[in-house]
């Protein structure tokens, strides 16, 4: 483990090679925030958002969390939803998981680890809603078709909220995608569940104009 003084040689280091290819670029960072994409993702230190889809510090706004959640409650998620859809003005969101989900897993085990079991139970509900998804899977397997499945599901979490649907019932151009990464390959699979009208969700989850 380096330490903590490594870090910040580190980021002097990263700072002047940026600077050194492009004079201006922190400071036109600086003044403007404009990313078309919202990255929903895990905190898994291994997915760094920006790297895996190779795009510069002002090109993604990102939101982490453990196991990519979407939660109806969570304020924290829904603030920064908002403000990537109404003042960024984001054209796309995208869920993207990881398999070998460190949250995933532990939703499937029995094991009792503190506060994190909260918020893991909706994982919990999901994988016992979709048992016959893991039929004749191994452990690892099972995790990582709970990955796919947990993306799915936050995908219309994403979209049943009122940010999302107030948006595309005023005519905004805004997709919402689902993908997961490859710890063990660096690639990332686009689930095909792309969403980008009210009209694809189920009829319980719209809201009237």
């Amino acid at each position: 483990m380096m330490a903590i003084e490594d870090l910040l040689k580190q980021n002097q280091y990263w700072s002047k090679s940026l600077r050194a290819r492009d004079p201006e670029f922190f400071k036109r960072l600086a003044a403007l925030q404009q990313p078309d994409y919202l990255w929903i993702g895990c905190s898994d230190s291994r997915v760094p958002a920006n790297e895996v889809v190779g795009m510069m510090p002002g090109e993604l706004f990102v939101h982490r969390n453990v196991a990519n959640m979407v939660v109806a409650t969570d304020m924290n998620l829904l603030s920064v939803l908002q403000f990537a859809v109404d003042v960024l003005k984001v054209k796309h969101i995208i869920v993207c998981g990881h398999y070998g989900c460190g949250g995933v897993r532990a939703a499937i085990s029995h094991k009792e680890l503190g506060l994190i079991d909260n918020w893991l139970r909706a994982l919990k509900a999901l994988y016992h809603q979709s048992l016959d998804q893991f039929e004749g899977l191994d452990d690892d397997a099972k995790v990582n078709r709970l990955c796919e499945l947990n993306v799915l599901r936050q995908v219309r979490n994403v979209c049943h909220t009122t940010i999302v649907q107030n948006a595309w019932m005023a005519g905004t151009e805004l997709s919402v995608h689902g993908w997961i990464y490859g710890l063990d390959n660096g690639l990332i699979n686009d689930l095909q569940t792309s969403i980008s009208s009210i009209d694809q969700l189920d009829d319980t989850f719209q809201y009237e104009l």
